[in-house]
């Protein structure tokens, strides 16, 4: 008999993508097609949930076609995707607005103003475990409360992009614990929804979806939705997980104590724990497995590479291009300095903050500024890493990093400098993969649990260790990186009123 495959589904913010897994957790093959971001003005970020949906389809009949009898062969279906976007659906299925808020969304900074003013952090985060952001769908429901009344009162159900994908393959509604953890509205103690939370933010919570394990399974591939991607009907498809907890576990990191970056669209640090970190500037997310992962993240990881190419290269070198003429430059960019918040900040008082260079001088080039944006993401990436170990009163050793990133050793290289950390990389980069692999794997009884299936599955290359030089170059510009966020926080405000 030949073994049996899992087909991974990744919808990410910038390419909807679908894998052929092994036994093994080996991508055996691999499709995508890429997604848009609208942005009709600043701060907001919207996609079509059926350009999702459609970028999934495609993305299955490449695989299809390239092993031609994989249909039979797939014992599971298995998702992850995008956190936080809030798709709303009607009674029939339907969709009942066509665009999504995004993760890195913004709109809803009003709404967050006024719970922040009438609650105090103590009151809520216990019960939210997480502090109020944009981000949080449970605020992104009141925008669209507020402002797009139709749409939210003809909704069924909001889900998340991964969920709307299962909804699409099985005409099941529900929502995993990953992704409800991050929604501000279940609690974590009895990890159901907060019916006292939905009442202060005037949401109805029969809206929400059922909060389900991503090892449940959900159902099956229907005929409508087999007849739309190739799949079988009937074949079983597992609850899943977001991208960030999926990824988290296909880099290894599953247990308390262990150490994460994650950099794709943003870049992610976390630090798993037994239970929530409550801290005013720290994120917490529900694991796979059933730990925490106390995280803070930059929303321009990845990002700020992919504005780089477009912004100063007019999208004519590729990231490879891009990197290897930043390599070209000296550790510390003769002094220039990227702050890279080109979407704003997810948390705090200045969630309006913006990029800018500073320091430029007749002497710099375009390697130099190449350069210093990954070295600016590496800056706002260390103040989060004191900021998270602060928090938990203890110190990382070590880091996994995963994502698009991982696979790029220079910036690998400034990182492991900047933080003074040595970096271990997993040999496969396809973290989110791997973890679908690994539930996948586990649902289907090979593996008692995912840790175990983790340990199997995940391997690594040799660890990237600090450079000497550059550390000691990244410890002077740190200071006067922070120094430069102070600066700026006076002008944000003053620049919103410049902008339409």
């Amino acid at each position: 008999m030949r073994p049996e495959l899992t087909l991974a589904i990744d919808v990410g913010t910038g390419s909807a993508r679908a894998a052929l897994m092994n036994a093994d957790g080996a991508i055996v093959v691999v499709a995508a097609r890429e997604l848009a971001q609208t942005v009709r003005q600043f701060g907001w970020s919207e996609q079509q949930p059926l350009a999702w949906w459609s970028g999934v389809v495609a993305s299955v009949h490449d695989l299809l076609a390239q092993v031609p009898d994989a249909r039979g062969r797939i014992a599971m279906v298995l998702a992850c995707g995008q956190m936080h976007g809030t798709v709303l659906l009607d009674a029939a299925g339907a969709l009942t607005r066509d665009t999504a808020p995004l993760w890195n969304d913004k709109r809803t900074s009003a709404h967050v103003a006024a719970y922040e003013a009438a609650h105090a952090d103590s009151d809520f985060l216990p019960r939210t475990a997480n502090p109020a952001t944009p981000a949080w769908p449970a605020f992104k429901l009141q925008w669209l409360r507020d402002n797009d009344a139709q749409a939210y009162q003809s909704a069924w159900k909001m889900l998340v992009p991964k969920d709307f994908i299962n909804f699409k393959l099985t005409g099941v509604a529900a929502i995993d614990r990953t992704e409800a953890a991050c929604s501000f509205l279940m609690d974590p103690a009895t990890g159901h929804w907060s019916a006292q939370t939905c009442d202060e933010m005037g949401l109805d919570i029969d809206k929400l979806p059922p909060i389900r394990k991503p090892l449940d399974i959900l159902g099956a591939v229907t005929q409508a939705a087999a007849a739309e991607t190739g799949l079988a009907a009937g074949t079983p498809v597992l609850v899943g997980a977001s991208d960030f907890a999926t990824a988290l576990l296909g880099s290894g990191v599953c247990q308390p104590g262990m150490g994460s970056e994650m950099i794709g669209s943003s870049c992610i640090v976390t630090l798993v724990a037994p239970q929530p970190t409550l801290h005013s500037q720290v994120c917490n997310l529900g694991t796979v497995e059933g730990h925490w992962g106390a995280f803070m993240l930059l929303e321009s990881g990845g990002d700020a590479m992919r504005w780089a190419r477009r912004a100063l290269h007019g999208s004519r070198l590729g990231y490879a291009e891009l990197v290897a003429h930043a390599a070209t430059a000296a550790a510390g960019s003769q002094g220039l300095f990227f702050v890279p918040y080109l979407t704003g900040q997810r948390l705090g008082r200045h969630r309006n903050a913006r990029a800018q260079f500073f320091g430029l001088g007749a002497a710099h080039g375009s390697a130099d500024m190449d350069r210093a944006v990954l070295e600016g993401v590496a800056f706002a990436v260390q103040r989060h890493i004191t900021q998270l170990q602060t928090a938990q009163g203890r110190k990382l050793e070590r880091l996994v990093a995963s994502g698009g990133g991982a696979r790029t050793a220079l910036w690998l290289r400034i990182k492991a400098s900047v933080y003074g950390l040595p970096i271990a990389v997993p040999r496969e980069a396809e973290c989110g993969l791997v973890g679908c692999a690994a539930m996948a794997q586990t649902a289907l009884g090979r593996f008692s649990s995912v840790q175990d299936a983790a340990q199997a599955l995940v391997k690594y290359q040799a660890d990237m260790l600090p450079d000497p030089r550059w550390q000691d170059i990244y410890r002077r510009m740190q200071p006067v990186f922070e120094k430069l966020l102070v600066h700026a926080q006076a002008m944000y405000d003053d620049l919103d009123t410049l902008t339409p």
